[in-house]
């Protein structure tokens, strides 16, 4: 029966298929006689992933093949990748865009000293520092932190850094003066971010 209404029905997801049929999960998983030892593997495989998917609702193909191996049945990604799939196993989660420039704050706009620069005009560090702001995911509940790192160009590294709970000119201006402190560059460098761009 479930069969049958798998093939009329291909985007019921299989627990709300046994929820309206009134069946336990585990029916759908049971081998038919005429099954052979490879589908009856196969099934018991997917009863697995199907209760790993219940304890860990965020777990994808990957960590799922984890914890199957934790579990004591190692199996190849890709075949836990195929039946999620075939399963309707796959996780959708949405992730929250937090934005973290406002281009309309009525500021004055710096000019570009970048925008005909090449990479390869670049011989030194403390020449050009790039600088941004990003968040970052707390625990449940608890919000995010927003960091402002400022990078040497040339060398790719983080010259500056500081993190805050708030998105303002303190936190840049935080990490601007650990770089400047840490670096002392010589006139003539460039600090360019969306945030604050200006130079010596």
């Amino acid at each position: 029966m479930i069969a049958a209404v798998r093939e009329r029905l291909p985007d019921l997801p299989l627990h709300r298929m046994c929820q309206l049929l009134g069946l336990s999960r585990s029916l759908a998983y049971r081998p038919l006689a005429d099954k052979g030892p490879e589908q009856t593997q196969e099934a018991a495989l997917v009863a697995l992933i199907d209760q790993i998917v219940l304890r860990f609702p965020g777990y994808g193909y990957r960590r799922v093949t984890a914890q199957l191996a934790r579990e004591g049945y190692v199996t190849n990604h890709k075949r836990v990748l195929r039946l999620m799939r075939e399963q309707r196993l796959l996780c959708r989660l949405k992730r929250r865009w937090v934005k973290t420039t406002d281009s309309a704050h009525g500021l004055r706009a710096f000019p570009n000293l970048l925008k005909d620069a090449k990479a390869s005009n670049l011989s030194r560090i403390d020449q050009v520092w790039v600088a941004d702001i990003t968040y970052v995911r707390l625990g449940e509940g608890s919000g995010f932190c927003y960091v402002a790192a400022i990078l040497d160009a040339f060398s790719r590294r983080v010259v500056g850094w500081h993190i805050s709970r708030d998105i303002d000119a303190a936190l840049v201006l935080a990490a601007l003066e650990k770089a400047m402190t840490g670096r002392n560059p010589t006139p003539g460098w460039i600090h360019h971010s969306d945030v604050l761009t200006c130079g010596d």
